[in-house]
């Protein structure tokens, strides 16, 4: 586990910008074996319980995207399912099965870097977070160190295309 200390007259933007360093840090291990980098952390306390990147190439499992793994993480660390009083830090929106994992969890927040036009479901293509059908609602924060996270994955699909 990791812990970061709050400095003292640290604000939530600054505490957020620090934890998602911790996300980008995870997507480069997963941009390192040739992964989309995709990289999250769950935090609770001011401690990561639980972090993970993308590995679905690498296990050839369509669930294994960093939200999934961090969850997973974190759950094992806690000894519970519910993971109460945590947040979840994305480097990229997620998708409807990680939303789906959110609640199921019931991550307290969600914190993402860069929006995803193609399968967002935390407030881009839908919003399953704060849809009051569900039991659970998590409250969420986008745009945290966007052109970061944006810029990972342009940068490797732009690598790609090139090699090809």
């Amino acid at each position: 586990m990791h812990v970061r200390g709050k400095k003292k007259g640290e604000s939530v933007v600054s505490e957020d910008e620090a934890w998602m360093q911790e996300a980008i840090r995870q997507a480069k291990l997963a941009e390192q074996i040739g992964e989309v980098p995709i990289g999250a952390v769950v935090v609770r306390d001011g401690v990561v319980v639980g972090a993970g990147y993308n590995v679905r190439e690498t296990t050839r499992d369509p669930t294994a995207h960093a939200e999934m793994v961090a969850i997973r993480q974190a759950s094992e660390a806690l000894g519970a399912w519910r993971l109460l009083g945590c947040t979840l830090y994305v480097t990229l929106e997620p998708c409807p099965m990680c939303a789906g994992a959110i609640l199921q969890s019931r991550v307290e927040r969600v914190v993402y870097g860069t929006s995803d036009p193609k399968a967002g479901c935390v407030g881009t293509l839908m919003d399953l977070l704060q849809d009051r059908r569900f039991n659970h609602v998590t409250e969420w924060t986008s745009g945290v160190l966007r052109e970061e996270c944006a810029a990972l994955l342009t940068d490797f699909f732009r690598r790609l295309r090139v090699r090809k």
